[in-house]
């Protein structure tokens, strides 16, 4: 099974969690050293396969050159963990177009492309399946981080669909959907200085891979890490839409920014 964004955070656990269960894994990232370090680590505490291989999945044909690279191996990926992505804060004017199309490259294209190498021998096997970690940014748009919201909503969406299409298969899809995680996703994305990263409630990264790794063993489509994340995303719908676009602006708001 290949596990992509492994360096740190909600892909290290991941990892973990499959390991731990005895799948032999594939780890990915940009970052080699702590790549290695983690391979080494799950080989000797769970005695299966680690193998790491550095990529960057953000470059266009790098799916296809990651792909090409693990069947020179001689290795198989029955599961697919698409966990890359980042997110950025601030403005859409404010905010570089190489960062926005970046984004759009690692959460949406790269995440497709991935999938598509490797969904229809799942297909064919009848076996496998492939988690893809969304958020609750997912469900209802996202003023100050608005490039991301829409990609995490077609990561959702994409899923979804997915499910469908393979339901009765074999072939399990899940979308994970955590809500706010301790990582370094918020160093790089700036939400450290906006509004709502001062509300409580923060849950780490083994809690939140547990949740998706057990919803998608048990075949569940969709999983929201926390109860209150997941009452909050499911009553979006009710809400009037500028209700929630106010609201959702206010907490991504920088203190030093636009109100």
């Amino acid at each position: 099974m290949l596990v992509t964004g492994a360096s740190a955070g909600i892909g290290v656990e991941l990892a973990e969690c499959f390991a731990k269960d005895g799948y032999d894994v594939i780890v990915t990232a940009r970052s080699e050293g702590p790549l290695k370090e983690l391979a080494g680590r799950l080989a000797r505490q769970h005695n299966v396969q680690a193998v790491a291989i550095a990529a960057d999945i953000g470059q266009p044909g790098s799916g296809a050159k990651l792909a090409s690279e693990i069947k020179s191996r001689g290795l198989n990926v029955d599961v697919l963990v698409n966990n890359a992505g980042y997110g950025m804060s601030g403005g859409f004017d404010d905010l570089s177009a190489e960062s926005q199309l970046g984004m759009i490259d690692l959460n949406v294209r790269a995440l497709v492309e991935l999938t598509h190498m490797f969904f229809p021998d799942m297909l064919k096997k009848k076996r496998g399946g492939v988690l893809n970690v969304a958020s609750t940014a997912a469900f209802q748009p996202g003023p100050f981080m608005t490039v991301y919201y829409a990609t995490k909503a077609f990561v959702l969406s994409f899923s979804e669909a997915l499910s469908e299409e393979a339901r009765g298969t074999g072939v399990k899809v899940t979308a994970l959907c955590p809500g706010p995680t301790e990582s370094k996703f918020h160093d790089r994305a700036g939400t450290t200085k906006v509004r709502a990263s001062k509300i409580a409630g923060m849950m780490t990264s083994k809690a939140v891979a547990e949740i998706g790794y057990k919803a998608f063993q048990s075949g569940r489509r969709v999983a929201i890490s926390g109860r209150m994340n997941a009452v909050m995303a499911r009553m979006v719908p009710f809400f009037p839409r500028g209700m929630t676009l106010g609201l959702v602006r206010s907490l991504n708001t920088r203190y030093s920014d636009r109100a």
